[in-house]
């Protein structure tokens, strides 16, 4: 289906491929036992031929079984894994939502937050008056002054959605940052990233969760193996995707 509003992200027949490395111990000892430090490593041809487009105040959902690629079609787009070939242009450069390589586990939530903040570009200013509204919708309050490495999984990732949903950006790429918290943090992250992408130009979002994918997307595009698939209507994709899984899980 054609859309009549412009192109914020185009892909040109990309090819993204990867190197995974053989470093287990005995590799290792082998290697420094022969004076070599050469290490073996596959290469992985992640994404194949990938030609998309996506537009102005469009949310595109983006699904796949694990390891089909779309992980690392978001780090291509955001730039931190180089193309093998193809070009991939856009208006501004694709944010990946997320902080959590400014956090650290040392610090105080509350540290961490003015930390993520200033990661996402904020001034101190801008987080001061953002603080306690990331506070109240992490649910952390009781713990915000102690070391984030004393917080359960479910706190960090309510805490790393609070702040890292704070500001949005021309081009949103979010990758299962819905899958966090319990189900009324669920719910509330539901809601805000409504908001997020009412306010977002374009949004990338890579869910395993189909009800998002129909709640939240104009579109959907399927990567299988690294190839794409299919790009349409949301339930029509989903329901072609779940079919084939389910023809998959029989044989």
């Amino acid at each position: 289906m054609a859309n009549s509003s412009a192109a914020t992200v185009r892909l040109r027949d990309v090819h993204v491929c990867y190197r995974s490395y053989d470093d287990s111990t005995a590799g290792l000892k082998k290697l420094f036992a022969q004076g070599s430090l050469r290490r073996r490593y596959r290469k992985i041809h992640a994404v194949r031929g990938v030609s998309l487009e996506l537009y102005e105040t469009e949310t595109l959902g983006l699904i796949g079984a694990n390891g089909s690629g779309k992980s690392t079609l978001l780090a291509a787009m955001t730039g931190l894994l180089s193309l093998e070939s193809g070009t991939i242009h856009a208006v501004s450069r694709p944010a990946l939502l997320g902080v959590s390589h400014a956090l650290r586990p040392s610090l105080s939530g509350r540290r961490n937050i003015i930390v993520g903040g200033l990661a996402l570009g904020f001034t101190r200013a801008e987080m001061k008056d953002r603080l306690n509204d990331i506070i109240d919708f992490s649910g952390v309050r009781d713990a915000i002054d102690r070391p984030m490495s004393t917080y359960s999984s479910g706190m960090r990732a309510r805490l790393h959605f609070a702040i890292a949903t704070a500001r949005v950006p021309e081009v949103l790429l979010i990758d299962e940052a819905l899958a966090v918290g319990d189900e009324e943090f669920r719910r509330r992250s539901s809601e805000r990233m409504e908001e997020v992408c009412s306010a977002a130009g374009s949004v990338v979002l890579v869910t395993h969760n189909m009800a998002d994918i129909r709640n939240h997307c104009d579109r959907v595009a399927w990567l299988d193996d690294g190839v794409l698939r299919a790009v349409g209507d949301p339930n029509e994709v989903v329901a072609e995707y779940l079919a084939c899984a389910k023809v998959a899980n029989r044989s």
